[in-house]
């Protein structure tokens, strides 16, 4: 079990056939309470590291999603990092699910956005953690 666990999720709405952003609230949980994320100075920098993560993972998703043809009205994003004592990474799960304006999503498209997300400039400067996992789904 992780010493230190890190839970965000966002919420986006997008326009046009790149899956532009058009709005974005993002919250973190904060002894077991879902607050929006202000980050700032004082923000505490392994926060900002699980946006930074997070942020990377979303634009991945949805680039890709138009890559693949497939054009989101919306999408929940989710992520948890836990972590040792010593602030190793023992866990690092990603969920995206979105909703279609146009498109149909195939297991293949589905296994091609998840490949892409772990190639992200963040994940990519991640060692391997033990408990990774990252998932989407798309549906209307």
């Amino acid at each position: 079990m992780s010493e230190r666990t890190f839970s965000m999720r966002l919420r986006s709405t997008y326009e046009g056939t790149v899956n532009a952003v058009a709005g974005l609230d993002v919250e973190h949980r904060v002894q077991g309470e879902w607050q929006p994320l202000e980050l700032g100075v004082a923000s505490p920098g392994f926060e900002i590291f699980v946006y930074s993560v997070l942020t990377c993972q979303h634009m991945y998703f949805r680039v890709n999603c138009a890559e693949r043809g497939l054009v989101l009205d919306s999408a929940e994003g989710m992520i948890t990092i836990g972590t040792d004592r010593d602030w190793n990474m023992e866990i690092l799960q990603v969920h995206f699910s979105g909703r279609l304006g146009s498109g149909e999503a195939s297991a293949d498209d589905i296994d091609y956005i998840v490949s892409r997300m772990k190639q992200c400039p963040v994940s990519c400067n991640l060692r391997e953690v033990p408990g990774a996992d990252t998932t989407v789904t798309l549906g209307r």
